[in-house]
């Protein structure tokens, strides 16, 4: 009987000392889990903007933009219906700080492939979170007929820039985007090829799907008769995707477009309505 009892006591402790060692290994895995700060902005874009949110891995975005025409045109425009641009693209993650995407836009028929890595997350030891972007344009409006010189690299743009963001509250996001730009076919007479801007973009939550975004950047080198990119936007969580309403002075959705060639003027009423439509898979 004493035999038996102390065998029962024995598995007793075993199965205790288990059951502590798998409660501490789920504490220690959840407690490195939450230092990590999560969605800082929940697209992955602030409105044209890069954000810092990433793909998980083999995760697949179908995305969809569209910026209409000025609104300064009014009613006989149907405030800008009448003249939209569309951006149609995919994005993918490799792995959960890697991904690659390609799109289609149809002001200026430019092609654009990007790569997009996280660098630094935010954490309790770390204070923000850093992902670098790197995108080329390739503008195939450019006809061999009105230039009978032009090779395939001069119809080229290159971007980089560094993103980085730091989750201030539950509510509020920020973050800043140096941006390094080269033209291969520019004007001298009104613009550098190699270009410098900051940009910098925010998002407030309001309620649990809605947030408040705006972005701005200063472009360094833009020609003078341009602006620089200022858009307000409404993030809208509905399940699988994320829809963003916008208002922008930048008819254009890819970076080298809309940092460096903004028309619109909000002094003058002259800004563009659009939108992004993120769809998961």
């Amino acid at each position: 009987m004493k035999k038996m009892l102390l065998q029962l006591a024995c598995l007793l402790l075993a199965v205790s000392a288990q059951a502590q060692e798998d409660l501490l290994s789920q504490l220690d895995s959840t407690q490195v889990q939450d230092t990590y700060a999560t969605a800082a902005f929940k697209g992955l874009q602030v409105i044209t903007m890069q954000s810092t949110k990433m793909p998980a891995k083999k995760e697949f975005y179908f995305v969809v933009s569209h910026r209409f025409g000025t609104v300064k045109g009014g009613i006989s425009e149907f405030f800008g219906f009448d003249d939209a641009t569309t951006k149609i693209g995919g994005i993918y993650g490799l792995t959960d700080w890697l991904s690659v995407s390609g799109s289609r836009h149809t002001l200026s028929k430019v092609y654009e492939a990007s790569v997009k890595y996280r660098l630094a997350r935010q954490s309790d030891l770390f204070p923000f979170e850093i992902v670098g972007y790197n995108t080329f344009d390739i503008n195939s409006l450019l006809k061999k007929d009105d230039y009978p010189k032009i090779e395939f690299s001069d119809r080229l743009t290159y971007i980089t820039q560094l993103i980085v963001s730091r989750k201030i509250s539950e509510r509020l996001s920020l973050e800043l985007v140096p941006t390094y730009i080269h033209k291969n076919l520019y004007n001298p007479e009104i613009e550098n090829d190699n270009q410098f801007a900051m940009g910098y973009g925010g998002r407030m939550k309001i309620s649990k799907r809605l947030s408040v975004n705006l972005e701005y950047a200063y472009n360094f080198d833009k020609p003078g008769f341009y602006n620089n990119p200022l858009s307000v936007g409404l993030d809208v969580e509905t399940g699988g995707h994320i829809f963003q309403l916008l208002f922008t002075n930048s008819q254009s959705m890819t970076e080298s477009g809309y940092l460096t060639s903004a028309t619109g003027d909000w002094g003058k009423g002259d800004f563009f309505f659009g939108f992004n439509l993120y769809r998961v898979f």
